[in-house]
């Protein structure tokens, strides 16, 4: 049975799909044929190459990411497939799709299933069903609405707490190598951490898993053997154990493994010897989360962070000739527009350049925070009540602190200061 994964953003240069990926290569492993396509602003594809990829490819289940800024395109895709072959069935998974109310089926009225759990597990039992003829029985950590169009919701499932149990999209050659500058990997999955803005807590459950440390260092030797010089670590907080990530880089030192590396993790998780191994192991840029740069707002958004910790992280991190990258928000909860002018003037002063993830934008409201959850009691005030079910409140919204002109007007300082004049890569 084949299996085709897509991956669509038009609002950014195509990247390597690494969630798809695991899920492709996890099918492999049980028998099902699998494809990758990942579409993105410099794909070039026309909609007749797309309607004949399908139909060469003849999958009896598309699954496709769905993101808060794609879901337009995501429907508009499904129902294309659908045109070509109502019997193909069509599931939605990642960000947008965990927490999103089952309510939304009324207005995707070609998706088929919701994914609500760990992306391997849950396609996996849904390509088995299809597989088996029956599609809408025996299905778990999914919602899912059946051929008389009835609405369902599953039990969980509970994603694997040792990811080697899931096979590597890099081991088994899942991505084109050919076409792949830089790779993502992940050696964990989830955070422990409780931001009320953050979407990856709640669907991790607060806890973290992790590959080995040999299986790290395999993927990255297959990696550099195929020809990639780059390597992009999508953990949440790559240091979260310190010792591992010594290990992990100690490995890399002692194997020859020269890579140039981006990654991404908590201020308070980093200290002089942690920065000179990163250093010396190839880590060129790295990415703290500050959200705020005023300590009243960011005292009360859940992140147990100073602003006074990140500047030390800076520092050392820039001691060490190491590009720094700082993530912000504005239109924060409690946020005045002077507080908002604040990080950007902490930028400044840390002589962290504007640019790239240095951008700030908007906080953006997503199913399954905190915030979603509880949003009038940060006075929250939607600017309009009428949108999709499929889609969170996002940044259509002011705030009793902020409204829409102040909040328009901190973006318009940041473009105007920013390097790159805004252009960012957005997940």
């Amino acid at each position: 049975m084949n299996v085709l994964l897509i991956d669509i953003n038009p609002f950014s240069p195509s990247l390597t799909p690494i969630s798809l990926g695991y899920i492709a290569s996890f099918l492999k492993s049980k028998g099902f044929n699998t494809r990758i396509l990942s579409l993105g602003e410099n794909t070039l594809i026309s909609r007749t190459n797309l309607c004949e990829i399908v139909r060469r490819f003849n999958p009896a289940l598309v699954g496709l990411s769905a993101y808060q800024r794609t879901m337009l395109y995501v429907n508009g895709l499904a129902k294309l497939i659908k045109s070509l072959n109502k019997d193909i069935k069509l599931a939605i998974g990642g960000p947008q799709a965990t927490f999103m109310p089952s309510s939304a089926f009324s207005e995707l009225p070609d998706i088929d299933y919701i994914s609500r759990s760990s992306g391997e597990e849950a396609v996996l039992h849904v390509a088995q069903a299809i597989k088996n003829g029956t599609p809408f029985s025996n299905l778990l950590g999914v919602s899912y609405k059946d051929a008389n169009g009835e609405v369902f919701d599953t039990p969980e499932l509970d994603a694997a707490a040792d990811l080697d149990i899931y096979s590597s999209p890099y081991l088994d050659d899942t991505f084109d190598y050919s076409r792949m500058s830089e790779a993502i990997m992940l050696t964990s999955r989830g955070c422990p951490h409780d931001c009320i803005y953050c979407y990856t807590p709640n669907a991790f459950k607060h806890k973290v898993s992790f590959h080995s440390v040999d299986r790290v260092i395999e993927e990255i030797k297959w990696i550099r053997k195929k020809g990639v010089k780059r390597l992009w670590f999508a953990d949440p907080n790559i240091s979260l154990k310190p010792a591992r990530l010594m290990e992990i880089f100690d490995k890399m030192l002692s194997e020859g493994l020269d890579m140039q590396m981006w990654l991404q993790t908590r201020a308070d998780l980093v200290d002089p010897e942690v920065m000179k191994i990163m250093k010396l192991s190839g880590v060129s840029t790295i990415a703290f989360g500050l959200e705020s740069a005023s300590e009243r707002v960011l005292a009360r958004m859940g992140k147990h962070i100073s602003v006074e910790r990140v500047a030390e992280a800076v520092k050392l991190a820039q001691n060490e000739k190491i590009e720094v990258e700082l993530f912000t928000i504005f239109g924060l909860p409690y946020e005045t527009f002077e507080d908002a002018v604040k990080t950007l003037e902490f930028m400044k002063a840390n002589k962290v350049k504007i640019m790239g993830n240095t951008n700030s934008q908007q906080m953006q409201i997503y199913f399954g925070t905190h915030m979603a959850r509880h949003y009038e009691e940060y006075k929250i005030k939607p600017l309009n009540n009428k949108w999709p079910a499929y889609l969170s409140i996002g940044n259509r919204y002011e705030t009793d602190c902020m409204n829409y002109k102040e909040i328009q007007k901190i973006q318009a300082m940041w473009k105007a200061n920013s390097l790159d004049r805004g252009k960012r890569i957005v997940s």
